[in-house]
């Protein structure tokens, strides 16, 4: 297949279908209208994305199964080195065999030559030429405040890692990014660099150089790579220009609306994307049927969701009823105990 100059990717599945579509509205309005996406699946629930992508010209389906079963086996193999792989965290046993966020990394091998991720919690908020530019003299673009996170929740072990290749703390710091928005180029992570990744995290151990302080996290073993793997990194955040420093999270930052675009408050200067972390898919399904759900910049996530059909929009937003809270409240007690018990039965 003919490679493309330029794409985007993203992570998606029929549970996130509705911050699916607000994210592809974003970027037709704010990015561009013609650029190329791809949709990673993150499995087979894919019904309604299919029907989606067959509604828009600039948009397809990643199909390439050996890519995102390379990334799945890599994944599950350093984890299952990992002594944690064999305990009970949080409640549950091997939790992560049940996400499949590592496939965002198959965008390394799609059919964009540079390319941008975007989480599908995301809104695009504005052009993404400064990324480009930045591509031109580096092989990873971030925008995130990951660096400034405390000692014992950063990505990384700074102390062991300055044992083993003696680089400080802020020099390690400097290296760290999430996975939820980053430029980057196809081809960077071939099978032969995978496998050198592979033997110092599995064979030498180096997983332990990821803290691991709760789960573990796809953003800190990517982390981890483009630490190991050595390649020219950029992070707008920690860019010299102060114009390139803003906010992106939903759940912290204060943003100003103009005419439906967030800027970051101090200084209205320009955002890339607004990130709705920390909340649950089912609030954006929830509030796209009209119910009331606690979400900051909702009002933005509305327009953009219905921004190609606003009849469809809800036009009250209401509280859910009091017996749709008593049903929550009683599939939530009963999903807990069916997976407490799940777990219980895994460590006999």
């Amino acid at each position: 297949m003919k490679m493309e100059p330029f794409g985007i990717y993203t992570l998606a599945n029929d549970v996130v279908y509705d911050q699916l579509v607000a994210l592809l509205n974003s970027i037709e309005v704010n990015v561009g209208a013609d650029i190329p996406i791809c949709i990673i699946p993150y499995d087979e629930k894919l019904q309604l994305v299919k029907q989606e992508v067959n509604s828009r010209q600039n948009v397809c389906l990643f199909e390439n199964k050996t890519s995102m079963q390379r990334w799945e086996e890599f994944y599950n193999q350093v984890w299952n080195a990992h002594p944690k792989a064999h305990q009970k965290i949080q409640g549950h046993s091997k939790w992560y065999k049940k996400s499949n966020l590592f496939r965002k990394m198959s965008a390394f091998d799609g059919n964009f030559d540079r390319f941008v991720f975007y989480d599908a919690d995301s809104l695009a908020m504005s052009s993404l030429d400064r990324v480009l530019e930045k591509l031109d003299d580096y092989d990873f673009v971030f925008d995130d405040w990951e660096h400034r996170k405390p000692t014992p929740v950063a990505a990384l072990n700074f102390s062991l890692i300055e044992q083993k290749i003696s680089l400080s703390e802020s020099e390690i710091r400097s290296q760290l990014h999430c996975s939820s928005f980053f430029g980057s180029k196809s081809g960077i992570f071939r099978d032969n660099q995978l496998e050198t990744l592979r033997e110092l995290l599995v064979d030498k151990q180096e997983y332990t150089w990821i803290n691991n302080h709760s789960w573990w996290c796809d953003a800190d073993l990517f982390s981890y790579m483009t630490l190991r793997c050595n390649h020219p990194l950029f992070n707008f955040t920690l860019s010299p220009n102060g114009q390139d420093r803003t906010g992106n999270c939903a759940d912290v930052d204060p943003f100003v609306n103009i005419n439906n675009v967030l800027y970051n408050q101090d200084g209205l200067k320009n955002i890339h994307r607004l990130h709705y972390m920390n909340y649950p898919s089912i609030d954006f399904t929830r509030v796209s049927q009209g119910e009331d759900v606690n979400i900051r910049y909702k009002n933005e996530f509305l327009y953009y969701r219905f921004l190609k059909n606003p009849e469809q929009k809800p036009k009250n937003i209401k509280a859910p009823s009091m017996m749709a809270k008593t049903n929550r409240f009683i599939k939530k007690a009963v999903n807990k105990i069916k997976t407490n018990m799940g777990a219980s039965h895994f460590l006999r």
